[in-house]
């Protein structure tokens, strides 16, 4: 049986090559980072022509500014501040939906 693969978008191939090229991320955290594979990103940034990259606007050139590397930073301890929270709670609406009444 073969692996299917997934649709994605142009634009967002485009932005996850423009991750790894212009800004310098590695191919592991922006596979992390949008949920696809290692292997995907790799393939696309080997596939992506050069002059692609330059010529066609990406995303996030009509967004917001890239935060800088502390906000960065501080937004993921944050994120990560965030997920342990949700985790407690999920934990204690378990066990308190076990109790008897």
């Amino acid at each position: 049986m073969g692996r299917s693969q997934k649709p994605y978008a142009p634009e967002f191939v485009q932005e996850a090559v423009r991750l790894v090229v212009e800004c310098g991320m590695s191919r592991s955290q922006v596979a992390r980072d949008l949920g696809v594979s290692v292997d995907s990103v790799a393939r696309w940034v080997l596939r992506a022509p050069q002059a692609t990259l330059s010529a066609a606007p990406s995303v996030a050139s009509t967004a917001t500014p890239v935060p800088g590397n502390g906000e960065l930073a501080r937004l993921r301890r944050e994120n990560d501040q965030l997920r342990m929270e949700r985790d407690i709670l999920k934990k204690a609406l378990g066990i308190f939906s076990q109790m008897p009444k």
